[in-house]
């Protein structure tokens, strides 16, 4: 049995720039170009062969002389092990505490191997069953009972049918009774409807890439059984400082660029006192290994430091010279690092007076925290 897409995308008007495009439509030119250049073995309706895909995550430059930039910063090794696995026939879960970039990695490994990120399912405490599977279109159920015209499709079930690449994220947020309708299909590869007695066969190319956030454990843990159908690879914080820097500048500037924002080359040394300051205190220990800290109750990531910077650089850009400083910065550090305004904030405040009032250079940093922490 095959489903057909039954959905339609609406098209935004003509002239009209998307807020975020689609990793296959932000990057086509760089997919195209490593395409052309690829001439190693592809498995079977992928559109890049693993090598490419590799290259695609990491960056590299063509014997064309094109560049592809980097989308993930990290051990190539990892890299390498998750494509492979998407070639063989086990699912890949990608695992790891919040902001480390599954759902980015997820999502541009749908697009370099199917050329469509969208098959998605969102994992919520409410995501039905019908999400996994399939659903009715009522109507013509009522009128007509149960066919193949009024069945609704899950996104895996098309993922199923035309050999694609489906992503399901947050799989430990989805309830334990949804998430166990997925082992049928990861394991007879086969989605029954049993209203039609048919089912839907998974086609060469189909594979499935979930995202778990491991400070969700305890939420909806995955059983045994689903988890022996994944193949795991835990995506790790960068290893060092300017590991995160470069992650930071080279995110600040794409969100920058499509917000309209204003570059801001000088804004370099915030963005990684940004990065220090989340490092120190997400470790415990400052950089210089010389005085232990506390660390506060957020996880402190790669991608609330993403997010400090950008809302800083828009402040900046709106309300200021266009020129990123620590006043533009301080608010929104305060905002991540202090989640319990309780216990936090004590932290807070005694890594202020014991490491940033002393720190040479950063007494503008100091003055800009404590005035919005007063």
């Amino acid at each position: 049995m095959t489903v057909s897409n039954t959905t339609a995308a609406v098209e935004p008007e003509v002239g009209a720039q998307v807020l975020r495009p689609h990793a296959e439509d932000a990057f086509a030119d760089e997919l195209k170009a490593l395409a052309a250049a690829d001439d190693r073995p592809r498995p079977a309706r992928w559109r890049l062969s693993p090598w490419a895909v590799a290259t695609y995550l990491q960056g590299g430059t063509l014997p064309d002389g094109t560049v592809i930039t980097p989308k993930y910063v990290g051990p190539r090794r990892l890299v390498e092990v998750a494509v492979t696995t998407l070639a063989t026939d086990r699912a890949l879960l990608l695992l790891g505490v919040p902001g480390t970039a599954k759902t980015w990695v997820s999502e541009h490994l749908a697009a370099a191997v199917s050329g469509d990120s969208t098959l998605l399912v969102q994992g919520t405490a409410g995501t039905p069953e019908e999400a996994v599977r399939y659903g009715w279109n009522y109507a013509q159920l009522l009128a007509h009972g149960p066919s193949r015209d009024a069945l609704v499709p899950s996104p895996l079930m098309r993922a199923m049918s035309e050999g694609m690449t489906a992503r399901v994220e947050e799989l430990t947020r989805i309830p334990a009774d949804v998430q166990d309708s997925l082992i049928t299909i990861l394991s007879e590869k086969t989605l029954p409807v049993p209203e039609l007695g048919q089912e839907v066969q998974a086609v060469r190319g189909f594979n499935l890439i979930a995202t778990a956030n491991d400070r969700d454990r305890g939420v909806n843990e995955l059983s045994s059984a689903l988890r022996r159908r994944f193949n795991t690879v835990v995506l790790p914080l960068p290893e060092t400082p300017d590991a995160e820097v470069a992650i930071v500048s080279r995110r600040v500037d794409q969100i920058g660029r499509s917000l309209d924002l204003p570059a801001s080359p000088e804004g370099l040394t915030e963005i990684r006192r940004v990065v220090t300051v989340f490092r120190e205190l997400r470790d415990g220990v400052t950089t210089d290994g010389r005085t232990k800290l506390k660390s506060p109750s957020g996880t402190l990531s790669t991608a609330e430091a993403i997010s400090v910077v950008t809302n800083g650089l828009a402040l900046a850009a709106h309300f200021g010279d266009g020129v990123l400083r620590p006043g533009d910065v301080a608010a929104g550090i305060l905002g991540a690092v202090v989640r319990d305004p309780a216990a936090d904030r004590v932290v807070w405040q005694e890594y202020l007076e014991t490491v940033v009032r002393e720190r040479d250079g950063w007494k503008d940093f100091y003055r800009a925290c404590r005035e919005v922490s007063a």
